[in-house]
This record gives structure tokens, sequence and C-alpha cells, in this order.
């Protein structure tokens, strides 16, 4: 049952308007170095900085948001949810296919622009690239599991999102340090940090432990997958 789900979720995922949204917000980092890289200027961590400044803190969580919130939408505005619910299928089966086509759908569209931007930095290594790769790809899954649930929890879901990223993630976090243990980017930088802490050294100033960013990271995919299953076993299904 959950290759059907996955295959129907995953269908609806994918529109060519979606795509096209989803392509220009990753190619708007690559906007904003064009002088840059047509000059040749670009200084040792230049794009490496820009990744973390931007992509991090702006980019991925919004490729996310654009998928994640309308992962159950097709279903609510056309009030078919029940179709889904009223079959003999867990609700954990059910969550976690949306879930997996959130992410199989973000996940190259954040990962591959942001590995081909730190690689263009001249002091990127290898392992800066790895990490890189590994740091969005956990930050896509996380975002992901965060805003499914606010999909189902809310018909405002999109501007929620946008006023989490913007003013807990990047606002509040900034100001409080203790808030970054709760935070998706706080996980981010410390597993970009721990994986490769001379290629993110820009990054070692306040950052919290790579144990704790692997324990949130995980706990918060978990939590809020739980949430979302609960949810969608006690709401009103239209």
């Amino acid at each position: 049952m959950i290759p059907v789900l996955f295959s129907l979720s995953l269908r609806q995922a994918i529109s060519i308007r979606r795509l096209l949204l989803l392509a220009l917000v990753a190619l708007i980092p690559f906007l904003i170095v064009a002088p840059v890289l047509l000059t040749g200027n670009n200084d040792d961590g230049t794009f490496i900085d820009l990744f973390t400044g931007l992509v991090v803190s702006i980019i991925l969580p919004m490729i996310v948001i654009i998928l994640a919130t309308g992962a159950f939408g097709n279903e609510l505005e056309d009030r078919t949810l029940s179709l889904l619910t009223t079959r003999p299928v867990p609700r954990s089966y059910i969550v976690f296919a949306k879930l997996a086509a959130t992410v199989v759908v973000a996940a190259p569209m954040a990962a591959v622009p942001a590995a081909v931007l730190v690689a263009l930095d001249p002091s990127a290594s290898s392992t800066t690239i790895a990490a890189t790769i590994v740091g969005s790809l956990i930050c896509v899954v996380a975002y992901s599991s965060i805003f499914t649930w606010t999909g189902l929890m809310t018909q405002r879901a999109l501007a929620f999102a946008v006023v989490y990223v913007f003013l807990w993630e990047g606002f509040a976090t900034s100001l409080l340090e203790g808030l970054r243990y709760v935070s998706v980017r706080g996980y981010t930088f410390a597993i970009l940090h721990g994986i490769d802490n001379g290629g993110f050294s820009s990054l070692e100033e306040g950052i919290i432990e790579l144990q704790a960013g692997m324990v949130g990271a995980a706990a918060a995919i978990a939590l809020f997958f739980a949430a979302t299953v609960y949810r969608l076993r006690r709401m009103d299904v239209p």
C-alpha cells in the first residue's frame, strides 16, 4: 500500500508550475553571485559563506515550504481526504508516503544546487562538499516533517511556515543561543561544522555540538511525524 500512496503523493507534488517555481528559488544564489563568477574575483570562503548565510537560512526552507505545506493540500481542497482515511490503511502509512514524496522532490532541488555553489569556492574540499550534501538533506527532511504537520494544522500553513522560518529560525535563534538547540538551522550548522570544521570554520562561534545537532534533528523528524499521524487520526476529515 505504501508504494501506491507514495506514487499518488509524488504525482500530486510534481507539476510544471511548481517545478519551475522550485527551480527559480534554487537558482537565486547563483543570480546573486553571477557578477562574482563573471569577474572571477571570488575569494576563499565566499560561496561557503553564501551557502550558510542564505541557502541554509532561506532557500532550503522555502523549497520545502512550497512542497510540504501542500502535501495534503489536494485532498483538503477537494474534500477527498476521507477517501484515504476511510480505507483500512494505517495513518502512519499515509503520512510516511506524503513525507517521502516531499523529500524525494525537495532533496535534489536543494542539495544539488547547494553542492554546486560550495564547489565553486576555491577553498572547498571534497569533505566540504560532502558535508554540504549531508547537511542539506538532513535539513530538508527535518523541515519536511515540520511543515507537513503544519499543512494539516491550519489553512494558513504557508504563511505560518514563512513566519516560523524568518521569526524563529532567523531572528529568535540569532538573539538567544540556547534556542539553537530547538532550531533546524542550528542542527544543520552543527552537522556542517561537525563533518568539516575547517571548511565551515565561520560557523564555529555559537555553534551547538555535533551530537546535539544529530539528536535534535532526529528528534524533530520523529516528533513531527508522530504529531502529523496523531493529527490525521483526530481531525474531522472533510
